[in-house]
């Protein structure tokens, strides 16, 4: 199992997955609440950072503070983070660097199934907004260290 990590300057999304790529546990909690499970977690998960890169383009305080952030869940997990670039999700995901989260949503659905509902509960059932890129940071990762 993986932990994978979709972080922010405050709260972070993240998505625990099982070898069977299968979404076990999931949330968007603040950074410190997560700093504390990974901290006190008894499992020797991986766990997988989606990092920020450098584009040339002016950034604000918030990406600093992502990056602080990166940095302590990196020290608080039980191995070293695997660090996965926002670009090669896409390009692992849609085969496009150029595509956006809805497209990203769209091909995961289209490749492990629908949401589903509270009578027939689908892969992602309970996703929301960051835990989409969570998970597809941790695809992403198991994928392609293959």
């Amino acid at each position: 199992m993986i932990i994978a990590i979709d972080p922010g300057n405050i709260e972070s999304a993240y998505c625990i997955i099982d070898k069977d790529l299968k979404p076990v546990e999931f949330a968007k909690v603040k950074n410190e609440e997560l700093l504390m499970m990974l901290e006190m977690s008894t499992y020797e998960m991986q766990t997988v950072i989606e990092m920020i890169a450098s584009y040339g383009m002016a950034v604000g305080k918030e990406v600093f503070d992502t990056c602080l952030w990166i940095g302590r869940f990196d020290h608080a997990s039980a191995n070293p983070a695997q660090l996965v670039y926002r670009k090669d999700v896409k390009m692992h995901i849609c085969g496009n660097t150029r595509a956006k989260d809805a497209n990203i949503r769209q091909a995961l659905i289209d490749r492990f199934g629908p949401v589903g509902t509270k009578k027939e509960k689908g892969h992602f059932y309970g996703f929301k907004s960051d835990i989409w890129s969570a998970y597809a940071v941790g695809i992403t990762y198991l994928e392609s260290k293959q």
